[in-house]
This record gives C-alpha cells, sequence and structure tokens, in this order.
C-alpha cells in the first residue's frame, strides 16, 4: 500500500514537472524559428527549419553582449556583498550572546512585508545625494543586506554547537579566523542556497535597474530586453532569443550549487 501511494505521488510529481516544462521547452524551440514561423496558427511545437537568425539579431542589433556583461558585474558582485554581509550578520546574531539580540533579528525579518514600493522613494534620495544614481554601485549596494538571507544563515548557525567555537577560541583563533576558516565552510550548504537565490534574484531584477539606471551603455539584460517592447508592435524573434540567452547564467550557478541546495533549505530551519 506504502508503495503504490509513493508511485501516485511520483506520477503526480512527474506530470506537473512536465506541465512546468513546457513553456520552457516552448520559448526554447521558438527560439529558433525563424520569420513568420512564430505567428502561425495553430502554433506548431518544433519548427519546420531550425534558424540562429534571431541569435544573430540579439547580438548585432541588440548589443546583448554589452548588456550582459552589466548585467554579469553587477550580479556577481551584489551576491558577493550579500553573502559577505549576510553570513556575518547570521554569524554574529546566532552566536554572539548581547542584549537585544531578539529584537533586532524580529526587526530585520519585519521588513520581509514591508515591499520595495514603499521604501523605493527614500532609497533613491539616499543614493542620489550620495551620488549613486546612474551607476552600477547604485544597483550593487542597496539590496546588498536581505532579511530573507539573514534568516536563512543564522538559522543554520544555531544549530552548529557552541563548543567548537569554544574550542578554536581556546586553540587561540581570532574571531575573523573563526568566521573565515571555521563557519563559511560549515555554513557552505545554506550559503550555496542563498547564492543561488541572489544571483537568480539580481540578475531578473528590473524595476530597480529602471529607476537607477538611465544611460543606456549601462543597462542591465532585463532592461535591454523591454527595449523590443515597442509603442505599436514587439519584435518577439529577437525578445525570445534574448529571454532564452538570460536563462543560462542562472541555470549554470544551479548546477554549480545544486549539491548544497536540498541540505541548506532542510537544515536552515531546524531551530528556533
Amino acid at each position: 500500500m506504502k508503495k503504490l501511494s509513493n508511485s501516485s505521488i511520483y506520477i503526480v510529481l512527474t506530470f506537473v514537472s512536465i506541465l512546468m516544462l513546457i513553456p520552457v521547452l516552448w520559448i526554447i524551440l521558438s527560439s529558433f524559428k525563424s520569420g513568420m514561423d512564430l505567428y502561425e496558427w495553430p502554433p506548431r511545437l518544433i519548427p519546420k527549419t531550425f534558424s540562429l537568425d534571431n541569435y544573430k539579431a540579439a547580438f548585432s542589433q541588440g548589443n546583448f553582449l554589452l548588456y550582459f556583461g552589466n548585467s554579469l558585474f553587477v550580479t556577481i558582485a551584489s551576491t558577493a556583498l550579500t553573502l559577505l554581509i549576510n553570513s556575518m550578520a547570521g554569524f554574529a546574531l546566532a552566536k554572539y550572546k548581547f542584549k537585544g539580540r531578539q529584537f533586532i533579528f524580529i526587526v530585520f525579518i519585519s521588513t520581509l512585508m514591508i515591499p520595495l514600493e514603499v521604501i523605493m522613494i527614500p532609497i533613491f534620495t539616499i543614493i542620489s545625494r550620495l551620488g549613486l544614481y546612474n551607476s552600477f554601485l547604485g544597483l550593487i549596494i542597496p539590496p546588498a543586506a536581505t532579511p530573507t538571507g539573514l534568516f536563512l544563515i543564522r538559522q543554520f548557525l544555531l544549530s552548529v554547537p557552541d563548543s567548537i567555537l569554544e574550542a578554536a577560541r581556546i586553540d587561540g583563533a581570532s574571531e575573523w579566523e573563526i568566521y573565515w576558516k571555521l563557519i563559511l565552510p560549515i555554513a557552505k550548504p545554506v550559503i550555496s542556497v542563498l547564492a543561488i537565490f541572489s544571483f537568480m534574484w539580481r540578475w531578473n531584477d528590473f524595476l530597480w535597474p529602471l529607476i537607477v539606471i538611465s544611460d543606456p551603455k549601462k543597462y542591465t539584460v532585463q532592461l535591454a530586453i523591454s527595449n523590443f517592447i515597442g509603442e505599436f508592435n514587439v519584435d518577439w524573434n529577437s525578445l525570445i532569443a534574448m529571454s532564452v540567452l538570460t536563462m543560462i547564467p542562472v541555470l549554470i550557478v544551479f548546477i554549480l550549487f545544486q549539491k548544497n541546495f536540498v541540505q541548506g533549505m532542510v537544515t536552515s530551519g531546524m531551530k528556533d
């Protein structure tokens, strides 16, 4: 009976997975359609002939390499800064005993309930006065510290015995050495989870770059894709090709960190 129940669950999950993959498969195959083949009705899943014209147009007319490089720089820098700040803050809130520690944590987590639209204007005012408007630093710095990342790392580190840290201190290790050589290797699973999420958030971000960046040469990929949407028509061929290309970096990052992804998600919520 249990085997039958498990088999039913696997069948349902497989069916749902296929349904979720169909749109992805459709957009990938559609990126190889040429000319008016994209608009034929009824729609054809597999192209009559595979063509790279859409990708050639994205690289030549769309100046894709420039926007791709901008997004890659901003995303990698933002992700690295996010991992550094959240891992240090999570370590402090999990392993240091000080007055108001729980209150500070609650305040940080409560910011999850505040939508970006509410704090958008104050943040924009601050970066403008700091001279970060229309700069990559204006994209990288404001979203660096995330309450989600702080929560994940703090919850994970609560499961690490304090005796390990005390043994390191007895051996003469400084607090920085404990953080860098002990905490970071132990927290590798949850850091991998945060790295995937952070990379995905920064790479796919559209609203904040739209507000901060005005120079077309500093556009990210998501802003560049919006350029294919005109007032009266949409260049679907180039737009679909660029959309497919933007999937690749996120997929690569997931493949690199997938071994620790499940473990990090499970253990990050084990202890209150």
